[in-house]
């Protein structure tokens, strides 16, 4: 491999409408988050391989002979339906990852060498790869899922299966098509390793930005589609998708006429906002489809607390933010967890600061952003912040 080192980003993500709607076989949009996941590829001459973690203090290295030892013997690597169990199991048993362990640094060093051994099978290469987000892990925002997609892009380029579409006169470039679908299904394998049987909504919206449809266990991108400023809160309630997930389901079993007519309602308001964002790309934004899209979060976080998964602070955000003409609603599994604020294009800067104030006396996290942001991006480190580049380099 040539001596190289480069940097790639991929965004976080959001459902703006269907939560839990989507295991049921109805339409939801997803949403690339404008917080966004950075890595640094550097190639090196070190005879090991390193990742580097700053959000979680973690730097681990390994020696490529000891990682070529674990190949042996393993079938063929590069497929990309099923993950290799059998190398999974090596690498459980070298990194002393237990099966039932679920942390994120654990979580996050198995994709890594998966992916790593997978993509340089034939010929193991000394790189050290850095990787640092804006997004908060374990909130529903598809942390691991950038992570993912960051490290697919950053290996299969270095590797050469995949081009560095950058020039010397570009700051940030995007790959083709064909090079992203490539990038989209080795980070869903990074996202069967971290989850376990992940929809492929979160690494898709990594991967292509912008606003996907889910429908059915099929996935499809909207085109020309407008960004939208919003706040994001996370109300830092912990809480478990799985829990969150069975309890609608268990709702639905016993009130099926009550809760059914609920999820079809959810998946009309995903099918109106859709039609509402298409429009507001070919004709551009008027001030009724902000209304528009204002009423669709008030519908659907009612929705959201019949089908149960409400909780106290999201309705202190939506109060908080009601108060000063703001509309939100819940994102992701609910229960605490992350929620949206929509802002309009002359929502005051006043209003703003004094509703992520109030917020974040109430103890919430809060940050000013938008959605629609582009997918997976190869950047030129004059396109990076110092502060990035500074965290980058913290090893």
């Amino acid at each position: 491999m040539q001596t190289l080192e480069f940097f790639v980003s991929a965004p976080g993500k959001v459902i703006l409408h269907g939560e839990h709607s989507v295991v049921h076989g109805q339409v939801a949009l997803a949403v690339s988050l404008n917080l966004r996941t950075f890595l640094q590829l550097q190639s090196t001459s070190s005879g090991e391989v390193h990742i580097n973690l700053p959000n979680i203090d973690t730097f681990l290295s390994w020696e490529i002979t000891a990682l070529q030892s674990l190949l042996a013997g393993c079938k063929e690597q590069g497929g990309l339906k099923e993950l290799d169990a059998d190398l999974l199991k090596r690498l459980r048993e070298f990194t002393r990852i237990s099966e039932d362990s679920t942390d994120t640094r654990s979580m996050a060093v198995l994709a890594f060498l998966y992916m790593y051994l997978s993509v340089f099978a034939e010929s193991l290469a000394s790189i050290t790869v850095s990787v640092w987000s804006e997004l908060p892990t374990g909130a529903g925002l598809g942390s691991s899922a950038a992570y993912n997609v960051c490290l697919s892009a950053a290996l299969l380029s270095a590797r050469g299966n995949i081009s560095n579409p950058l020039t010397p006169q570009q700051e940030s470039a995007r790959w083709s098509k064909e090079e992203m679908e490539l990038i989209n299904r080795w980070a869903f394998m990074g996202e069967k390793i971290i989850h376990g049987n992940p929809s492929g909504v979160d690494n898709a919206v990594g991967t292509w930005g912008g606003f996907l449809r889910y429908h059915a266990g099929n996935i499809s991108p909207l085109s020309w589609v407008p960004v939208l400023r919003i706040l994001l809160t996370n109300t830092k309630v912990p809480r478990s998708t799985k829990v969150l997930v069975s309890g609608v389901k268990d709702k639905i079993n016993k009130f099926p006429s009550v809760l059914k007519p609920v999820l079809e309602s959810v998946s009309a308001v995903s099918c109106v906002c859709e039609q509402t964002l298409t429009e507001m790309a070919e004709r551009g934004p008027s001030a009724e489809h902000y209304n528009i899209l204002e009423e669709l979060i008030d519908i659907n976080q009612h929705h959201l607390n019949v089908m149960g998964v409400g909780h106290s602070s999201l309705d202190t955000l939506c109060r908080v933010t009601l108060a000063r003409g703001l509309h939100s609603k819940l994102t992701g599994a609910g229960g605490g967890g992350c929620g949206i604020t929509l802002l309009r294009p002359e929502t005051d800067t006043s209003v703003i600061q004094s509703t992520v104030e109030e917020l974040k006396a109430c103890g919430f996290d809060c940050w000013e952003t938008s959605i629609g942001a582009p997918g997976v991006q190869q950047h030129s480190s004059a396109a990076l912040s110092q502060h990035i580049l500074k965290i980058l380099s913290s090893y």
